[in-house]
């Protein structure tokens, strides 16, 4: 007999309806079967507390593959829109109403109502309207002006992988460690490795930025050829790129526990300072993290019991910027910020005619 085309699930007292519930979002691979729609939303109510740990009560941007993660489906950006997969930065038509939203302002003065996760049962609904990944800010609805998280993200740039940004973490590690800081680090779902730092809501999103280029900085300064902050992928070379960027206003860090729209379904997963060394991101996806969650439960867990100042890092880039070494480009579609130096990649600026 056909399964119905609808499945209820029970999400903490809420009744939550999942249409199609066999529809294939991530084909099958040599080393892993189909994911369905169904599996997606359970995965998610699997992960229960980890997930709303990486959620609760900020303003999210849902990254929607409704039609599937298959070969091409086009992912609409910034540059490039008309996708059948996108971004949803304001609240969807016809959504519960348990669902509440956050109103927060873009760079260019414009805002939107985006969606808060309170409760699992939002996570549920967003799975079953097609979310692959959750793209928190790092705010709370309470304070949507300033961040309590620090998110250092190490990239590998073309000619590295995940084994070097490994070995660039322990290197963080014990550089939070100097500041007194305590830092949880996950996989990106891809090559790369983020670590987040909760602080006190007591600065802007341009001083927290500032922070991270002054840790970027100092990472850059101890392991030299290893560690880039070049903002131009021309200068970056074979080394790990730390995005400072990550922390400007609007943009966002696929959350912990969040699926990755590549083949086999990964997943960012949360570990443990001990676990780094061991891992390959590609062992962690829809199918593998539900087992490893009952087992081991959140290593985010206790993320949240203290929470540091940034004067530290501020300090640090106070130094940086007397000695000429301010400020660094923001993302090509932020208007020009105080201080910032000229968007002009250095060699296009060597080549201009005089």
């Amino acid at each position: 007999m056909a399964r119905p085309e609808v499945t209820v699930l029970e999400v903490s007292g809420r009744e939550l309806r999942v249409s199609n519930p066999d529809r294939v979002i991530f084909p099958g691979t040599d080393h892993s079967r189909p994911v369905t729609k169904l599996d997606i939303v359970s995965y998610y109510l699997a992960v229960d507390d980890g997930i709303m740990r990486a959620l609760d009560r900020r303003p999210t941007t849902l990254e929607r593959w409704p039609k599937g993660v298959h070969p091409g489906i086009v992912l609409s950006t910034r540059d490039r829109g008309g996708g059948d997969a996108f971004f949803q930065k304001r609240i969807p038509r016809g959504a519960p109403d348990y669902v509440q939203t956050s109103r927060i302002e873009f760079p260019s003065g414009r805002h939107a109502d985006e969606i808060c996760p309170t409760e699992l049962a939002v996570v549920g609904w967003a799975a079953q309207m097609g979310t692959i990944t959750f793209h928190p800010w790092p705010v709370r609805r309470e304070d949507v002006d300033h961040p309590d998280e620090l998110r250092l993200d190490l990239d590998p740039q073309p000619g590295t992988d995940f084994a070097e940004a490994v070995r660039v973490a322990a290197e963080a590690r014990g550089l939070l460690d100097e500041l007194g800081y305590s830092g949880f680090p996950k996989t990106s779902g891809g090559r790369g490795v983020h670590i987040y730092i909760r602080i006190e809501p007591r600065w802007s999103f341009t001083e927290v930025r500032y922070a991270a280029i002054a840790f970027g900085r100092e990472l850059e300064r101890r392991l030299p050829g290893q560690v880039t902050t070049s903002w131009w992928k021309e200068e970056r070379g074979q080394r790990i790129f730390v995005d400072y960027n990550q922390n400007a206003r609007d943009r966002t860090i696929a959350s912990a526990y969040s699926i990755r729209p590549r083949p086999g379904a990964p997943v960012s997963a949360p570990l443990s300072w001990d676990e780094l060394d061991d891992v390959a991101p590609e062992q962690f996806t829809v199918a593998t993290m539900p087992a490893r969650f009952a087992e081991v439960g959140d290593r985010h867990a206790a993320i949240d019991d203290e929470a540091y100042s940034l004067q530290p890092l501020l300090d640090m880039y106070a130094r940086a910027a007397a000695d000429g070494r301010g400020d660094m480009p923001y993302p090509p579609d932020y208007p020009k910020m105080p201080g910032e130096p000229k968007r002009v990649q250095p060699s296009r600026d060597r080549d201009r005619p005089r």
